[in-house]
């Protein structure tokens, strides 16, 4: 995700913020879908850096996108089954996906320390953006208390992805 990403999606989770505070907050079926199409959508940036990068820093953080945000959207499945939820598509989750496949593709243009460098800065700008969301909007709209326990705990699992994409983004400077 670049900048360019990072500040559309910040608007998106302003303006939706605020539109489902004028209306009804967010149902527990959207923000679960919500929820885990972020993290599909940074298991799949990790991805495409597994495939791209050469650079032993950078691979090691992907790996570990796939694998923590991979356990968190078992997590988040497991729930909605037990709770007979259906998670709820919504003009966020459909908006996120189509800003990350435009910048999946502005990544894939690029190679070698260049690629590196914008990954690691796309991924600071992303996990901002995305822990933001669950502290501001997610997490207070959510009504059942396990869903809000486990978006609670990723956002501990992911404030800590934010801290490890601004050191690899220092390191690749």
């Amino acid at each position: 995700m670049s900048v360019r990403l990072a500040a559309a999606l910040a608007a998106l989770i302003l303006a939706s913020g605020s539109a489902f505070a004028q209306a009804a907050k967010p149902t527990d079926p959207q923000i679960a879908h919500t929820a885990y199409t972020a993290g599909q959508i940074d298991i799949r940036a990790a991805e495409q850096a597994l495939k791209k990068s050469k650079n032993k820093d950078v691979r090691a953080f992907a790996q570990d996108m796939v694998r923590d945000h991979t356990a968190v959207n078992k997590k988040a499945l497991a729930l909605v089954k037990k709770l007979h939820v259906t998670p709820e598509n919504n003009d966020t989750s459909k908006a996120l996906v189509k800003k990350a496949d435009q910048e999946r593709a502005n990544l894939a243009k690029l190679s070698g320390p260049a690629f590196d460098k914008a990954y690691a800065a796309n991924e600071v700008a992303y996990h901002k953006t995305v822990n933001s969301a669950l502290s501001d909007t997610l997490i207070p709209s959510a009504s059942n208390s396990e869903l809000k326990d486990l978006l609670s705990t990723g956002l501990k699992v992911f404030q800590g992805h934010e801290q490890h994409a601004e050191q690899l983004a220092g390191k690749l400077k």
